[in-house]
């Protein structure tokens, strides 16, 4: 039998010279000797070590660019037909590292500088100050502390989404109406929730919500006056905006579960309370962490309810860490600091979602 059309989709090896892989390597490593030399310049400049040095940063990115060319030129000149494939792949990751890597090497030089938008003398190395005003900074861990309320928050909204996911996976009447109901929020900016029920509806001389409360007796209805209360409401405005984004994930979850194994409960005598906790939830377990999961994500990010509602206040009390972040940028002008205090703040978020993320594995993985 002829094998003819299964060599069609063979790629066969290369022969590619000896010295046409040197070519290839020295391009690479010339290309990239050249990324280093003029990066390591271009900071001895800017921390003033030198002068020799170049205005801007743009010829770092220049020989970068240079030196990703040459690295997928190499790949076709070392690997010939293997390489072409590499191209598919490695064009995407260089992009990403210019994206990511090296705005997050930027900061890091930048959180250890003293560098004020209203100076004008640009960035200042002041070595270990920012650190230290960090953690002398009372309202910064004020911030921290909050972010425990509010990722502690992400349970309620869970059972709520949750309790929200089997009703409408019941057979009720209107059933698709109320879907489309409950989701409404989700399809709403957090910026326009803000201000349509943190501005005005609650708004404590004219707002609706303010004046019913009068009308049942409370005095003088300041919703974010106590740091209590305002935190509270905080809570409310950003779980109103995402338990529909928990309730679809859960209600998709539960549509896929295998209808026969719940009949099956219900056939040997066991009542709702028990299908649910001994079938359903066990089986819904990986779907729940996923949703869990991705909205403390979220949770970790919350910043624009508060910077339009409250500016963290009263005194702090519904401050996020971003929140406050954002105003050491917006209204202080303080790079250096807010940069410094934004790369601590993603280092707990990775060692936090990380041992999260492991806690969850093992959990799952224990024997029932």
């Amino acid at each position: 039998m002829s094998t003819e059309g299964d060599l069609l989709h063979t790629v066969t090896a290369d022969n590619i010279s000896e010295a046409r892989q040197r070519t290839g390597r020295w391009m690479v490593r010339a290309s990239a000797a050249l990324v280093v030399l003029l990066a390591a310049l271009q900071f001895a400049h800017e921390t003033g070590r030198t002068d020799i040095g170049f205005a801007t940063w743009r010829p770092v990115l220049y020989a970068y660019m240079l030196w990703a060319t040459a690295l997928c030129a190499a790949q076709v000149i070392i690997n010939g037909e293997k390489g072409k494939r590499t191209l598919f792949v490695l064009p995407a990751a260089l992009f990403v590292i210019s994206l990511v890597v090296f705005p997050l090497l930027f900061a890091g030089y930048i959180s250890f500088t003293d560098w004020n938008l209203a100076s004008p003398d640009g960035p200042q190395p002041n070595g270990w100050d920012n650190m230290r005003e960090m953690w002398n900074d009372g309202f910064y861990w004020n911030a921290l502390k909050n972010m425990v309320y509010y990722v502690l928050a992400v349970s309620v909204e869970y059972v709520i989404a949750f309790g929200l996911a089997l009703l409408l996976n019941a057979q009720i009447r209107a059933r698709k109406f109320f879907r489309v109901v409950f989701l409404l929020p989700l399809m709403l900016s957090p910026v326009a929730v803000s201000w349509m029920i943190g501005k005005s509806m609650m708004e404590i001389r004219f707002g609706p919500i303010s004046r019913l409360a009068r009308e049942l007796g409370w005095d003088n209805p300041s919703f974010f006056g106590s740091p209590e209360i305002a935190r509270f409401m905080i809570m409310a405005m950003d779980a109103w905006t995402f338990i529909p984004f928990m309730m679809i994930m859960l209600l998709a979850g539960l549509q896929a579960l295998p209808r026969e194994v719940i009949e099956a409960s219900k056939v040997d005598g066991a009542s709702g309370w028990q299908s649910f906790k001994e079938v359903i939830f066990p089986l819904m377990l990986p779907v729940s962490v996923t949703a869990v999961v991705i909205r403390i994500i979220f949770k970790l990010k919350l910043a624009d309810v508060i910077i339009n509602v409250t500016s963290g206040g009263p005194g702090g009390a519904t401050d996020s860490v971003t929140s406050f972040i954002f105003r050491e940028y917006r209204d202080r002008s303080n790079v250096g600091y807010g940069t410094l205090l934004a790369m601590v703040y993603l280092v707990l978020i990775i060692i936090f979602v990380t041992l999260l993320l492991k806690l969850v594995s093992r959990w799952m993985e224990r024997p029932a």
